[in-house]
This record gives C-alpha cells, sequence and structure tokens, in this order.
C-alpha cells in the first residue's frame, strides 16, 4: 500500500509530514540501522472520529472498521466510525475510577469472527481484572483475571493479542514497588494468557502468567512483522522507556530507572526525559514504532532496525493536540489517535477529548457520501490483520468511465484484496467491478460492496455510501478468499 524506504548503515531520520517535528535528545541503542521505513502518514490532514469524549482510554478494531473505544471515567464502551455520531455498545460493571483508575484496555479476539468476544481491563474497588463479553451480548461480562493490585495510579492497563493468538497485558506495580521484582506477584509486569484466562504451556515460568518482570508500569505493547514485542513504559522521576521484551527479561525496576548496564537486567532501547513522554499506547507501522505521549503532548515515532534496537526518535504533533493517550493503526492503513485532555491533567479544547484520524501519505481523500452512511456495520467482516507490501495490478479502465486497481496480500492461507475504484471524468452515481478469480480460489468475506458469486467471475457493487464519486476521485472496498488471487485484473462500469 505504501512504499518503504530501505537503508543500510547508520541511522537515518525521516522526517514525516506535517509541524511539529522535533528529534529527541535521547541515546538510542547501539548498533547500525538495518532497515528504516518510514511510517508514512499526512499528519497534516486530520479527520475527527468522534469528539466531546470522557479520557478515552482502549481502543481496538473490529474486522469492519469500526472501532471500540473506552470511556475510563464513565465505563463506557462505545463504537466510532468515520463520518457517524459514536453508539454507546455496553458499560462494564464494577469500575472504579479515580486517579488513574477506570476502564482501560480494550482487545478484540483474533477470532472475533467466530466467537464475538471483546477484552476490556479495568480498577474495580478490590483489584484490576479483566473481562470478556460477547458483542452480541454486551451485558454479559465474564471476568477472565482477578485479583491484581489496585491503586489510584500505576495500574498499566494496556491488552492486546499477540501474533501467537494468547492475551497480553501491562499490569503497574500499583505503587508497591517491591511486586516488580518478585516473581510470584503479577504486578509490574507483562502477562501472558491465553484467551479463556488459562496459563500457556510455554510461558518461561510454568504455571505462571508472568512472562516478563521489572516494570513500573507499562501502557504500550506492539508486535512487529516479525513477532517481536516491544512496550512504552512510565518511568518515575527521570527515564521513561521503550523496551525490546524477551520471554522472561528482568527490566529493572525499581533498582534501575533508565540505563545501567547492569547484567542483572535488559536495557531500554530508547529512553526520554519524563517531561518529553510520559509514554502510553504504542502501534507499529512497517518498522516504525509509533509511541502517544501525555505530559509530552505529541506522537514519537521510533526507528525499528530489524535486531530488536532502535534508531533516533522523531516527534510529530508537538502541542497540537495536548496529551495523547493512544495510538493504533487501523485495517485501512490509516493511523487513529486519541487525546487524553480531560484526564485531569491537561488543558481541554472546545470538542477533547477526541480520536482522530490521519491518512496515509498520499492517500487520496475519501469523498463526502452524498447518502448517510449506514448506522450499521457491513455484515460481512474482513480480517483484522493487515498484512504488508502488497503488489498492486495496474488500473483497467471499463466502458462506463470509471478504473479499478487491485492490492493483494497473503492472509491466514489465503489472501486479502483491496480494491480501488476511480471515477472518470463524468464521475459515477453508481458503480459495478468485474473479478474472474484463479482456479481454486473463492471469496469468503467482503465488506463495503454487495457481492455476487464466490468463485469464477465475481461481481462487486457499491453500496448505498460510496455509490457516488465524483470525477477523478476513488472509493475502496475489500474482499477476503481462500487459495491464491494472483493474476486478478478488475474491471469497472459506471452508472
Amino acid at each position: 500500500m505504501r512504499s518503504r524506504l530501505l537503508v543500510a548503515g547508520a541511522a537515518l531520520v525521516i522526517g514525516l509530514s506535517g509541524a511539529g517535528l522535533a528529534v529527541a535528545g535521547t541515546t538510542p541503542q547501539a548498533g547500525d540501522v538495518s532497515v528504516l521505513a518510514a511510517g508514512e502518514f499526512d499528519f497534516s490532514r486530520p479527520e475527527t472520529v468522534a469528539a466531546n469524549l470522557n479520557t478515552p482510554w482502549g481502543l481496538a478494531f473490529l474486522p469492519d472498521g469500526s472501532a471500540l473505544v473506552a470511556e475510563r471515567n464513565s465505563a463506557r464502551v462505545l463504537r466510532v466510525r468515520p463520518g457517524q455520531s459514536p453508539q454507546q455498545v455496553t458499560t462494564i460493571s464494577g469500575v472504579s475510577a479515580g486517579g488513574e483508575a477506570g476502564l482501560l484496555g480494550l482487545a478484540v479476539s483474533p477470532t472475533y469472527a467466530q466467537d464475538n468476544y471483546v477484552y476490556a481491563y479495568f480498577t474495580s474497588s478490590s483489584d484490576n481484572r479483566i473481562v470478556r463479553f460477547r458483542l452480541d451480548a454486551p451485558q454479559t461480562q465474564t471476568p477472565i483475571l482477578t485479583g491484581l493490585a489496585r491503586a489510584n495510579f500505576h495500574d498499566g492497563g494496556r491488552i492486546a493479542f499477540g501474533p501467537d493468538g494468547m492475551l497480553y497485558a501491562g499490569v503497574g506495580d500499583a505503587g508497591q514497588t517491591a511486586n516488580s521484582q518478585n516473581p510470584q506477584s503479577r504486578n509490574g509486569k507483562i502477562l501472558r494468557l491465553r484467551p479463556d484466562g488459562g496459563v500457556p504451556a510455554d510461558n518461561p515460568t510454568a504455571g505462571s502468567l508472568v512472562y516478563s518482570l521489572g516494570h513500573r508500569n507499562v501502557q504500550g505493547l506492539a508486535w512487529d512483522a516479525q513477532g517481536r514485542l516491544y512496550a512504552s513504559e512510565f518511568g518515575q522521576n527521570t527515564w521513561d522507556e521503550v523496551n525490546y521484551i524477551v520471554p522472561g527479561g528482568n527490566y529493572g525496576w525499581p533498582t534501575v530507572e533508565g540505563r545501567a548496564n547492569d547484567p542483572r537486567f535488559r536495557d531500554p532501547i530508547v529512553t526520554w526525559t519524563t517531561a518529553e513522554a510520559s509514554p502510553s499506547g504504542a502501534t507499529i507501522d512497517g518498522n516504525v514504532l509509533f509511541v502517544a505521549a501525555l505530559r509530552g503532548a505529541r506522537l514519537w515515532t521510533v526507528p525499528l532496525t530489524g535486531n530488536g534496537g532502535a534508531g533516533t526518535p522523531v516527534a510529530q504533533l508537538v502541542n497540537a493536540y495536548g496529551r495523547l493517550r493512544t495510538v493504533e493503526r487501523a485495517p485501512d492503513g490509516s493511523l487513529w489517535v486519541t487525546t487524553s485532555n480531560r484526564d485531569g491533567r491537561g488543558t481541554p479544547a472546545a470538542t477533547d477529548d477526541r480520536v482522530l484520524r490521519f491518512p496515509p501519505a498520499g492517500a487520496t481523500p475519501t469523498p463526502t457520501p452524498t447518502t448517510p452512511r449506514p448506522t450499521t456495520p457491513p455484515p460481512t467482516n474482513p480480517p483484522t490483520t493487515p498484512p504488508a507490501t502488497p503488489p498492486t495490478n495496474p488500473p483497467t479502465q471499463g466502458p462506463g468511465g470509471c478504473s479499478a486497481s487491485v492490492s493483494l496480500n497473503s492472509w491466514n492461507g489465503g489472501f486479502v484484496a483491496t480494491v480501488r475504484v476511480t471515477a472518470g471524468s463524468s464521475g459515477t452515481n453508481g458503480w459495478s467491478v468485474g473479478v474472474t478469480l484463479p482456479s481454486g480460489a473463492a471469496v469468503t468475506n467482503s465488506w463495503n460492496s454487495q457481492r455476487s458469486g464466490t468463485s469464477g467471475a465475481v461481481t462487486f457493487t457499491n453500496v448505498s455510501y460510496n455509490g457516488r464519486i465524483a470525477a477523478g476521485q476513488s472509493t475502496e472496498f475489500g474482499f477476503q478468499g481462500t487459495g491464491s488471487g494472483t493474476g486478478m485484473t478488475p474491471t469497472c462500469t459506471a452508472s
């Protein structure tokens, strides 16, 4: 979808689009940058997906591209989509908000299409815990992990599914620093759970959920394309951190804050002063780690070197939107960021708190629909994990004044196709795209279109909100299939 920049030798700083560029005063881990790829987003074109929220914290995408957002203080879970008002999905029962405590992280099951599960981490009156619920029955909320020490601060709270299908949780030390070095305590740790809350058989210590220890307050978890885990972590008075996480690794807190070159502990790959960062959510696009900074009021971009290290971080959005809590890469390739200016420590703008969307650099602006978008999601579900580096077939002009091009990606033993429909000089009031699938291939899922057929010649037509395209503008739809999609050439007809 976006080109990647390969660099050999010394670290290179890539400047991203938009104002507010700053370079961190940090000391990256030693080692040359073997592969450095810019996360290419247009920070000059923000779109407000949702506004006037009450301290949004967790954010997780559903397969249709909409997102669930957790409000820390209200305990509400909202569903948000560009161009639509937020819809309340449920309220999490038993949330006890105050200080940094409340409804925190969200995660969507990697097998959501089969089980409909959503996971939430929150602070109750007695502990921190993780529950799960089905989106078609959100009032039934089942605890899968309880008994994590709670406090008004240092509750951790980020949860995310790794590429191994396991659920990872960043758990703070709850102000009891000795917990972090106590292997019997689950606080001050990154935990690794089965989706039902059980202990995976291949965890570092048999019978223990502890994946890594020596943490103060992890709030960001992200994996690169090779399955390496990185975590952002709040320091105390001097150094905030990004760590490359290995199973059973000890990251030094409270003995160490920042780097110590102590063989007992693993040093961070990036450090910032606490004024520059207070790092919370994290995500990876290509070989760039994005970290949302609260006190630092910026979005850090950290080039990853391909060997578990990092190049020189660069800051974006410096003081543009205040405190930033969460950053996530969306299934459509855009970058979503949440503000946290109503958390008691910020200065709210009139429409805070907000969920902001930044498109990929060079993406064609999506035309404003002439009819309202539907209030229910498309009935089919695209995959939640976008693969990387798709080959793109050239656009094919159809007889009716539109063209179509397809980008293919391998996914889950099959493929995912993203089709871009571009209007000709007259624009369109509707469109139809025909695709002939290779022998043995079949469509199992599609979105942002209506579909006729599953194999051989398959036709996709617009839905109500994306049929009208202005001259020269584009819209996209997608489908998932089994077998190979190589060689497909779409043909577009406009009406």
